[in-house]
């Protein structure tokens, strides 16, 4: 399974000069297919929906079960915007009781490694929470304040803070209009908070048919599409973090996004100066290409160092560095993706701007294969200003949103 994957891989990364809490390859080398993968318990994920639409009023269930289609299964942002570019119901609007069963459908869908997959959603729920304490606590100043959470996903109350004002991450200006969108709930222009994160089901759940698993709020966007009981599609999977680490009031240590970076550090690590300077792109970037706006937007060439003139070991070090993003499915899902990418390696390219060290803004690292495409990106801080934060994105060249849309 992946998560077994993950944790084993941990000593080819550490042995190659990485940090120990990274990522790791599938074993399996199988053909490619064309669905994500098919022995994901499916069914499970589908009676867990069930159940949370079970403890809705109407109104509520009014807004989660909405309409697949293009412009319900692109609304997704990077930014604290709530309902203004979601659908979905807020969680602000769940008791304790709605959001354990919308707890349970994430935990279903998503993979079960530690720092990865429903884990790591969890924890960037938790940095928004953070994030949102040290804004109120110091209008946006450098550095801590407020009380860090310690829980697995807080309920109840406002979303915290405001939207930063001036410039913004990708995704587009920051809305002014704080009236609750399409399918959206009444948290209108957002905020910083675990209260402000949305989940839909888009089309009916069930083991027929079309429907995807939307869940997402400021630096998360999880889309998980299910065709005829198969998991057809995990991405788009945006997932981002401000601070990059913070510790909790309890003295739990968080860096959610560390597994990512670390196995992009393993792998750009390894590489001589001939592949290094193989590697470079010519363009400098702040944000991921392919964010929110970027759907169907992969580039035509391919760019970078092809990943066939790598050795075995640095083949391992591609396959280790795409886990962590992959891990975002269930584990048998993610396996059958981790085979299709293993075996599509040598069509697959690796490469760089900015630094390699990945600690300033403009650092950028792409994986781009033939299905695979994942970017890393440093970008200064927004609310706390004195350090940097990190963006990345993975998709799928054939599979995302399950490969229903045309762009």
């Amino acid at each position: 399974m992946a998560a077994t994957a993950l944790a084993s891989m941990t000593v080819l990364i550490s042995s190659c000069g990485g940090s120990e809490n990274t990522s790791s390859t599938s074993s399996s080398s199988s053909a490619a297919s064309s669905s994500a993968g098919g022995s994901a318990d499916v069914q499970s994920v589908v009676d867990a929906a069930d159940a949370f639409v079970d403890t809705l009023d109407d109104d509520q269930a009014a807004q989660v079960l909405l309409e697949f289609n293009e412009d319900n299964a692109t609304a997704w942002s990077n930014l604290p915007c709530g309902s203004d570019c979601r659908v979905g119901i807020q969680f602000s609007e769940l008791s304790d009781d709605q959001i354990t069963a919308a707890e349970a459908v994430l935990q279903a869908s998503l993979g079960t490694g530690a720092g990865t997959g429903y884990d790591q959603a969890m924890q960037i729920l938790l940095a928004d929470d953070y994030l949102g304490s040290v804004q109120g606590s110091s209008s946006g100043g450098a550095g801590g304040g407020g009380a860090a959470p310690t829980g697995a996903m807080p309920t109840g109350g406002a979303g915290g803070g405001t939207p930063p004002s001036g410039a913004m991450p990708s995704g587009g200006a920051a809305p002014t209009d704080t009236g609750a969108g399409a399918g959206g709930g009444t948290g209108g222009g957002g905020g910083y908070s675990s209260d402000n994160y949305y989940l839909a089901f888009l089309g009916t759940p069930g083991t027929t048919g079309t429907w995807q698993m939307h869940f997402g709020g400021h630096h998360l966007a999880v889309n998980i599409t299910y065709v005829d009981g198969v998991v057809a599609g995990a991405t788009p999977y945006f997932v981002g973090v401000e601070p990059t680490t913070w510790t909790a009031d309890d003295g739990t240590p968080y860096a959610p996004l560390d597994v990512m970076k670390d196995g992009m550090l393993a792998l750009t690590a390894s590489l001589g100066e001939d592949q290094l300077a193989a590697a470079k792109l010519s363009e400098s970037y702040t944000d991921v290409l392919l964010g929110p706006d970027g759907n169907g937007g992969f580039p035509d060439t391919k760019a970078g160092l092809a990943v066939s003139e790598l050795s075995d070991d640095q083949k391992q070090l591609v396959m280790a560095a795409m886990t962590p993003w992959v891990s975002i499915a269930d584990d048998a899902t993610a396996d059958d993706l981790l085979a299709t990418y293993e075996s599509e390696l040598d069509d697959t390219y690796i490469s760089y701007s900015g630094g390699t060290d990945l600690t300033a803004q403009g650092d950028y690292v792409r994986i781009d294969g033939p299905s695979v495409w994942i970017e890393f990106v440093c970008q200064n801080g927004v609310v706390i200003s004195n350090q940097i934060h990190y963006h990345t994105v993975y998709r799928d060249h054939t599979r995302d949103y399950g490969g229903e849309l045309s762009f």
